[in-house]
């Protein structure tokens, strides 16, 4: 049999378009200088080779697609961000910063999962077994159905996958995983896309469920190329400041379920905890009748949650003032304060303005306008809000605030959280159904335009 030979092409490193030459911009995405160099593997015939799969064609009626397919971790926060649980057969991809977790939120998934009796393999390409085992010892106990394997090969990952059948595996990490007739190293466009496709077959073929670690580049994105976050069924990142304790997991792709939800943690010495009320974490600490401080609600897919936006406004020294905005968008925060000048009349153009959602989470909900808003109103005329009033609302060109969903739920967390005074849109006010029973003392203020801020201080 004659052997294979090696043609070089190229891959556009974010949607997978080949090409037999290098281009600066990709005719499929449009991006630039995303083309990068890589061997492919053809047989004699010049076809590239194809592992064949028998498949054969079923009834759409006959197709079973009930809730018992999925399978709780027993981490609530997760089982939210998943749709419920994982679905049997899916390939999942985690992505995140180094260090923020997410080793040691698998491999917790995995003790739940080996406590209820699932056979769980855990794959690390960048670990040795004892380093699992000493990371293992500070979580606690974990069952006998937990296995390890230290391995890179992807052939020597598949044979051991169908030879245990086992319920979930766990990839530690896509860019250590390669394939021997793949001549590029490690991490590369084509050893991603190839250890992916593999790994995608293994989990319909078997009905594996399988998880992938991905590394994400200094822009936040997993590293390799785009077509990797297509091929899977959900795509999960694990974000949060390393110097603060809470990790947010938030899913931005999911064949199976909602991509709006988040899960919240908190890092502690024996691993993870879920925190099941973000909201009374998230005012942990907030400053009373501070000004430049307001509670705002924002919405996480079904789940409200408050968190204190944070303004300082004050007379710039440079030519240019400086804006910085942490935990929201930069430039809607700057549109803001353009509203706030054009339709107040404050002048703002000379000065710098600074705005921190508190607590490391980032909103980029637009309910979050009349909190930025009633804040740096507040920073800049220096005067406190009561510290028992919350607001959400969106805030339009022309100073108008508008109605936002699921106003009811936001009302009712306020409620709960022993809030005495609400700012939100009037349309919001007059749709709202809610019983009286759940707002209990809390005042509804409605408000049309940004000039009634400035009669709330």
């Amino acid at each position: 049999m004659a052997k294979g030979k090696t043609k070089t092409v190229f891959f556009c490193k974010e949607c997978g378009y080949e090409s037999a030459k290098w281009m600066g911009q990709c005719p499929g995405c449009r991006e630039w200088n995303t083309f990068v160099e890589e061997p492919v593997v053809r047989n004699a015939a010049g076809k590239e080779t194809v592992r064949a799969v028998k498949a054969q064609p079923v009834r759409l009626s006959e197709v079973s697609a009930s809730s018992e397919e999925r399978t709780e971790t027993g981490i609530g926060e997760f089982d939210r961000v998943l749709g419920g649980g994982i679905v049997t057969g899916s390939l999942i991809l985690v992505g995140g910063d180094p260090g923020i977790g997410k080793s040691t939120l698998l491999l917790q998934m995995c003790q739940k999962l080996a406590d209820r009796g699932k056979k769980i393999l855990y794959v690390s390409g960048e670990e040795s077994v004892r380093q699992i085992k000493m990371r293992a010892d500070r979580l606690g106990d974990f069952e006998q159905e937990l296995f390890l394997l230290s391995e890179t090969d992807l052939d020597v990952v598949v044979e051991t996958v169908g030879r245990m059948k086992p319920d979930v595996v766990v990839i530690d990490s896509i860019q250590t995983m390669y394939r021997e007739e793949i001549g590029s190293a490690p991490g590369s466009v084509g050893q991603v896309r190839e250890t992916t496709g593999a790994l995608m077959r293994v989990a319909k073929e078997l009905a594996v469920s399988v998880f992938v670690v991905g590394h994400v580049t200094k822009e936040g994105v997993v590293a390799g190329p785009r077509v990797l976050e297509h091929m899977v069924d959900t795509v999960l990142y694990f974000e949060g400041d390393g110097s603060a304790s809470y990790r947010f997991l938030r899913g931005v792709k999911n064949r199976f379920g909602s991509t709006n939800e988040v899960g919240v943690f908190e890092m502690r010495g024996c691993g993870l905890v879920e925190v099941t009320n973000p909201s009374e974490y998230m005012l942990q600490g907030k400053p009373e009748n501070e000004p430049g401080s307001i509670v705002a609600c924002s919405m996480e897919g079904t789940r409200p949650i408050l968190v204190e936006v944070q303004a300082l406004v004050c007379q710039t020294n440079f030519n240019m003032p400086r804006r910085t905005a942490a935990g929201t968008d930069y430039n809607r925060v700057n549109l803001l304060m353009a509203v706030i000048e054009k339709r107040l009349g404050l002048r703002m153009g000379d000065c710098d303005a600074y705005i921190n959602v508190a607590g490391g989470m980032r909103i980029s909900e637009p309910a979050l306008d009349l909190g930025i808003v009633a804040a740096l109103l507040s920073s800049y005329r220096n005067q406190a809000l009561d510290s028992s009033t919350i607001c959400f609302g969106e805030v339009g060109l022309v100073g108008e605030v508008r109605a936002v969903p699921m106003a009811e739920q936001r009302v009712a967390e306020a409620a709960k959280l022993g809030f005495k005074r609400c700012l939100l849109p009037q349309v919001n006010k007059r749709q709202l159904e809610i019983p009286a029973a759940l707002t209990g003392n809390l005042q509804l203020v409605g408000i049309d335009t940004i000039h009634e801020l400035l009669g709330v201080f």
